[in-house]
């Protein structure tokens, strides 16, 4: 994860991109960034979970935390790493309008090499789309709205769309991502009936949030059962999960008993860990660490 928020201004955002390359070089398969377009003043919501929330969580910033906006980092971060895949997680993809959106992930795709995933969900927080002037209980609808015209002008040319918001024909937008299909989409959230319809639907990879990443096993079982009954084959379905990140007495990252759980968790149908480890500035010392935890980790998934 990079982190590309502050609660307090940093005095710049160096230190951001010397770990994304810090990370290229060490061998890291793909970086994520997160995503916040505005702030209310109720931030105790993202603790309910039948907002979108989690179960006792807590904002790492206030209303007032510096959050860059995650495509634009991204650009920047494609600019100076050559082979690490770019990720949000997660992108409040409904916040953007569609047809924009569609042509700035397909910028973005092509410049970089096509090393684009979009991560996307709902989110948590009313007033983030009330400021943007969408319907919070619609939220969820509003998200497969834009990811069926994404995915309409990435694969078609000329493209066409026929839905209860919106409808067009003969328009065409170029250039389509680089990725065949066009840029993959990880859906996030928990497992219930609209989620794993968008799953079906959209969905290269998951992303589980909340009940769903407690129980990882039996939520993949429940999402392969979906793609199974929809006619799509799971094998090649890419869920993430969390690195499950130990630390010795002194505080720092025990390396061989952080990688005793990633074997169960391949087994599970885990296919990609993201890992929240804190970094030294210092971009040589940031990429050796990098270097021993991707060394590790391929040791015990190989």
């Amino acid at each position: 994860m990079l982190r590309s928020y502050a609660a307090d201004d940093p005095g710049g955002w160096r230190p951001l991109f010397d770990r994304a390359r810090a990370a290229d070089d060490a061998g890291v398969d793909r970086l994520f960034v997160s995503d916040h377009v505005v702030f209310g003043e109720n931030l105790d919501a993202y603790a309910h979970p039948e907002l979108g929330g989690q179960q006792g969580g807590r904002q790492p910033t206030g209303p007032d935390g510096l959050w860059l906006e995650p495509l634009t980092v991204l650009s920047m971060v494609a600019a100076v790493t050559t082979r690490v895949r770019l990720a949000t997680g997660i992108l409040l993809a409904a916040l953007r309008r569609p047809v924009v959106l569609a042509k700035t992930a397909a910028t973005l795709d092509v410049l970089s090499g096509g090393r684009l995933d979009l991560g996307v969900g709902v989110g948590w927080q009313r007033e983030e789309y009330e400021a943007a002037g969408l319907d919070f209980e619609r939220r969820g609808r509003l998200l497969d709205h834009t990811l069926e015209v994404c995915q309409a002008l990435w694969r078609d040319s000329p493209a066409r769309l026929d839905s209860d918001e919106l409808r067009f024909e003969s328009i065409h937008q170029m250039p389509h991502p680089l990725q065949p299909g066009g840029v993959p989409i990880w859906v996030s959230g928990t497992v219930n009936k609209r989620v794993l319809e968008r799953i079906v639907r959209f969905g290269s990879g998951w992303i589980p949030w909340g009940p769903a990443a407690r129980n990882i096993e039996r939520s993949i079982g429940h999402v392969r059962d979906a793609l199974s009954a929809a006619g799509r084959d799971p094998a090649g379905f890419q869920v993430a999960g969390v690195l499950p990140v130990v630390k010795g007495a002194d505080g720092h990252l025990d390396l061989p008993r952080t990688m005793q759980g990633v074997p169960a968790l391949v087994a599970a149908g885990v296919t990609d860990f993201r890992a929240h480890v804190r970094l030294l500035d210092d971009r040589q010392a940031a990429t050796e660490r990098l270097a021993e935890m991707v060394e590790a980790f391929r040791a015990v998934t190989s």
